[in-house]
């Protein structure tokens, strides 16, 4: 099988070009972790209002963070060539990075034969999205960006750190 860390064929992809689910059945567990990052950014007045914890809707970045737990469990469902891991853990950290923009960790682990890099990227985004539908009704300008992949370890590849 090609190895798409080597600069050979992507792995989600067969002989005749067509998309499949890569096959992990002969792989070795390791226990993985993977942590992902991305920020939104607001205005001022929706900044205070969620450091105040008074948005009508309730605490924001506790119902985030809840989110963005669901949103690992289930990326098998919404990334079509993802494999059902079993999630062992998952944090999910805040901070404002400055007056406007709020920034979201995630790390996630498992012990398992792949890892957990889509899991941990996808409850980053869907934590950013409920902050936005929390508070849209105040600021629909927000922009949410820089969603990305910050640190991998476990399997074949070892360790990976965004430099």
């Amino acid at each position: 099988m090609a190895d798409d860390r080597e600069g050979g064929a992507l792995t989600h992809f067969d002989a005749h070009g067509q998309a499949r689910m890569v096959d992990v059945t002969e792989k070795t567990v390791t226990s993985r972790v993977a942590t992902a990052e991305g920020r939104i950014t607001m205005a001022p007045k929706t900044a205070e209002t969620i450091r105040a914890g008074t948005i009508r809707k309730g605490d924001v970045l506790g119902v985030a963070r809840l989110a963005a737990i669901q949103a690992a469990k289930r990326t098998d469902a919404l990334i079509p060539l993802c494999h059902q891991v079993p999630i062992s853990g998952l944090d999910v950290a805040w901070d404002f990075i400055d007056t406007t923009c709020l920034r979201c960790v995630v790390s996630v682990r498992t012990r398992y034969v792949t890892g957990v890099e889509m899991e941990a990227l996808t409850a980053v985004s869907i934590a950013l999205l409920t902050v936005y539908d929390m508070c849209k009704a105040m600021d629909r300008g927000m922009i949410i960006d820089a969603i990305r992949l910050t640190h991998k370890e476990g399997g074949r590849s070892g360790i990976w750190d965004r430099t």
